[in-house]
């Protein structure tokens, strides 16, 4: 786990960009899968960055963890709503995705999420 997510991500971003480069193809289509992914449809945008954090919770996925606690506070989700669901990752996934749940409501609350809580 990490300390500072907005750094992280502002590396794996960078990286990122560098594979946009070398492998154009794969990283339009994976970019193209994820805005098909996550479009509302039956379920809304809220709710689809709710998954994929309880996801990134379970894969113990840190920078997905911070790119979702990201949009999470984009989209407006209180901290009630992220602490639920990471009650559920708990619940699924044990030890393990409890010290997930602490690092990612650590990231909700560096981007921003209810103001950081007080």
């Amino acid at each position: 786990m990490v300390e500072n997510y907005k750094e992280l991500i502002a590396s794996v971003s960078a990286n990122t960009a560098k594979l946009r480069k070398g492998i154009p193809d794969v990283m339009q289509g994976f970019n193209a899968m994820a805005g098909a992914a996550g479009k509302a449809g039956v379920l809304d945008e809220k709710t689809k960055e709710l998954i994929a954090m309880a996801l990134s919770v379970a894969a113990r996925c840190d920078p997905c963890v911070g790119y979702h606690a990201k949009a999470l506070v984009k989209l407006g989700a209180t901290r009630a709503e992220v602490e639920e669901m990471l009650g559920m990752c708990v619940y699924m996934g044990g030890g393990p995705s409890l010290m997930y749940a602490a690092a990612a409501i650590a990231a909700y609350e560096e981007f921003g999420g209810e103001k950081a809580a007080a």
